[in-house]
């Protein structure tokens, strides 16, 4: 056989994108997997989108991350979606095969492995979630299809945490409601999962906290942060000190990189070079 000099093409679209890290992971995944596969981070702005879709055909991409603000707006691009991205109306990868484009979102599968790997399963759980947006949308509904019995949406935008809270209700097995996060909110007891699903702390904020009064954290209850960079936020040291098990963003982020791996490829994700990479990179910072 002829050695054959062309790579299979993903990456990712977005607006701002240049601080996206996750080409490094994808790229050592690949690289451990010897694999012909590149990952490119591409800038495509809001206007661009339908011309860049179709780029991904014509390019015979194996696939394409998005992030904002293209998760909504491709949806009538692609020709199926998966049960759960239908659910939360929005797409973060999407897969090509046989010239057709099948929208996935793994925001909140990444999130719900992270959990399971540390012995947080979702199942039979009552989940506080603190935001209502994209991630904690993602989050909440596959928490919701894996099980959860209860879901606290807190955010300080009532139409949205309202919105969220009726999605749930309406979508899925899960009951659910919403708290308004008003001033140093108070986690409700019966809370087995608390989940920080804001930017809140991410870098440059790198000090940035939730107003949250912490000492009703319990050490029953499970924190998680969707916050990677950095991955020991302050959200997290101050459930630590309450004796709660603390979960950090890097899982979520690399479990997601490890699923979008596998349905661009077929094959099963090296994930510990993946997550190695990924730490590296941030160490490195």
């Amino acid at each position: 056989m002829s050695k054959n000099y062309r790579a299979e093409l993903t990456g990712v679209f977005g607006d701002p994108v240049d601080d996206n890290p996750t080409g490094v992971v994808e790229e050592a995944g690949f690289q451990a997997a010897g694999l012909n596969y590149r990952y490119l981070t591409i800038r495509i702005t809001d206007g661009e989108l339908e011309s860049a879709m179709a780029a991904v055909r014509a390019l015979h991409m194996k696939g394409i991350n998005l992030t904002m603000p293209h998760k909504v707006k491709v949806l009538p691009l692609l020709d199926e979606l998966s049960k759960a991205a239908s659910i939360i109306g929005a797409v973060n990868t999407v897969i090509q095969k046989d010239g057709r484009l099948y929208g996935e979102n793994t925001d909140g599968k990444g999130f719900l492995k992270a959990l399971m790997d540390n012995q947080a399963s979702p199942q039979d759980k009552v989940i506080t979630i603190l935001g209502a947006g994209g991630a904690a949308r993602a989050i909440a509904v596959e928490c919701a299809l894996a099980g959860a019995k209860h879901i606290h949406v807190v955010n300080r935008t009532p139409e949205k945490g309202r919105e969220l809270a009726a999605l749930i209700l309406e979508k899925t097995p899960a009951s659910a409601d919403f708290l308004p996060w008003t001033g140093s909110f108070s986690i409700p007891k019966d809370t087995d999962i608390l989940i920080q699903a804001t930017n809140i702390g991410l870098a440059p904020d790198v000090k940035g906290i939730p107003d949250l009064d912490f000492d009703s954290i319990t050490p029953d209850m499970a924190a998680s942060d969707v916050v990677f960079n950095p991955p020991d936020t302050p959200f997290l040291k101050e459930a630590a000190k309450r004796g709660a098990k603390t979960i950090n963003g890097l899982g979520m982020l690399v479990n997601q990189a490890a699923l979008n791996f596998t349905l661009w490829t077929d094959t099963e994700a090296p994930y510990d070079v993946m997550y190695n990479a990924l730490k590296k990179e941030f160490e490195e910072n």
